[in-house]
């Protein structure tokens, strides 16, 4: 069987991002921010100084200001939904929302 070449390279090019703060969601509805150390290329990422963004009680859809630290996390790829940087990021009103 022949081996294709450059079939290990990701779609995602996250080496621009090593060493800098970034936000991540997670298919369960899961929010974390922290510092990319390190990922492969089904998107497992490791991820320092994390803090995980808690949901409210009353609406479990709407995030709140309050976090919780975890430190060093490893984050499995197939959980991934979105990957941002936070600097350059600026969240808006969801226009939506009222509807």
């Amino acid at each position: 069987m022949a081996k294709k070449e450059g079939s290990n390279k990701s779609v995602l090019d996250l080496e621009r991002y090593l060493n800098q703060p970034i936000k991540v969601k997670f298919s369960g509805g899961r929010e974390v921010k922290g510092i990319l150390k390190g990922h492969d290329a089904v998107a497992n990422l490791v991820l320092d100084d994390v803090q995980e963004y808690l949901r409210d009680p009353e609406d479990p859809y709407k995030v709140s200001d309050e976090t919780r630290n975890l430190g060093l996390v490893v984050a499995r790829g197939t959980s991934v939904m979105l990957i941002c940087p936070v600097d350059g990021t600026e969240e808006i009103a969801n226009p939506f929302a009222g509807a």
